[in-house]
């Protein structure tokens, strides 16, 4: 069975959940097989044989010395080397341009933004702004795949995650742009936004830069936090937490949209949400043809409300 690539997102020796679904993913094809850069694999191999990586290849910290270009020299080279079936990344700013410079170097294709992927490497896409659903296969070559935190459910399997040191001869060209410096973003106790479960949003219906009603729904149930473009523009809250077409996308299993209209640019960033609830007072709002669930009212009086039951269940 050929292996398949899966580059592994990770913090401080944690595994993030989306190098989980990759996995998973990666089952339906071949043999799953973790790239891991940087120091920290000893911590995280456990979690990795827990969702069934056969291989762990290591690479030394020092590629993440550099930008992107390093990352994309090792996956051509693991690829070649392995005949790998194909490259799964999350669809990160990061790693989309990670596929891309992987593509190119081993003349084949990249699918970007893909939310679910058969054991054929057919890939499926929800495009323009989730209205239709596409499928696309790379024609020749290794396929390399971007696929959406969330849209995988993880399921465990054991694997062996055997280590093998990798190295790569890293290029004058990909040393071109080096990382100087690194700032810790600061991060309270919610989920980071891309990969969380669950997801309470709010928009221009908030009415202020008070955004406690969304957060105290938020943290009943555990979710991140998010805004429509509006509400950002706004200055109502910082714009790393916009959700949309300019903003960040987001599958989670529970979507809740306190104040959003529902505009298209809202849309493309939510629209793969498994279940959505929305809460406007306008009943002629976008987000009603796309919610699971609606209420028509105001969120000022629904949202406390719900916020005092989900306690009371606790």
């Amino acid at each position: 069975m050929a292996e398949v690539l899966v580059l592994v997102d990770h913090v401080d020796g944690e595994v993030k959940k989306v190098t989980t679904e990759l996995l998973t993913a990666a089952r339906r094809i071949g043999e799953p097989a973790a790239v891991w850069v940087g120091a920290g694999a000893d911590s995280g191999k456990a979690k990795l044989a827990e969702f069934g990586a056969e291989k762990v290849y290591v690479a030394p910290a020092e590629l993440n010395d550099y930008v992107v270009a390093p990352k994309a020299e090792l996956l051509a080279k693991l690829a070649g080397e392995k005949s790998a079936a194909a490259i799964l990344v999350s669809a990160t700013a990061e790693n989309k341009e990670i596929a891309g410079r992987t593509a190119v170097k081993l003349g084949s294709g990249v699918l970007t933004d893909v939310v679910d992927v058969t054991a054929e490497l057919v890939a499926e896409h929800s495009v323009f702004g989730g209205a239709l659903v596409t499928h696309a296969k790379v024609a020749s070559g290794t396929p390399v795949v971007a696929i959406r935190p969330n849209s995988v459910p993880a399921e465990p399997a054991s694997g062996a995650a055997a280590v093998e040191e990798v190295s790569v001869e890293v290029s004058e060209a990909a040393k071109g742009a080096k990382v100087v410096e690194r700032v810790v973003q600061e991060q309270g106790a919610r989920p980071e936004l891309t990969e969380a479960a669950i997801v309470v949003s709010g928009g221009r219906g908030v009415g202020s830069d008070d955004f406690s009603v969304v957060e105290k729904l938020a943290d009943s149930l555990g979710a991140a936090v998010g805004a429509s473009r509006a509400a950002v523009d706004s200055g109502w809250y910082p714009n790393q937490f916009q959700v949309g077409q300019t903003g960040k996308t987001v599958s989670p299993n529970l979507y809740i949209a306190l104040g959003i209209s529902g505009a298209i640019q809202h849309r493309a960033g939510m629209q793969t949400s498994k279940n959505i609830v929305a809460v406007n007072k306008d009943p002629e709002a976008p987000i009603f043809e796309l919610a699971d669930f609606g209420v028509v009212g105001d969120l000022h009086t629904v949202a406390p409300q719900l916020t005092e039951e989900i306690e009371k269940r606790k």
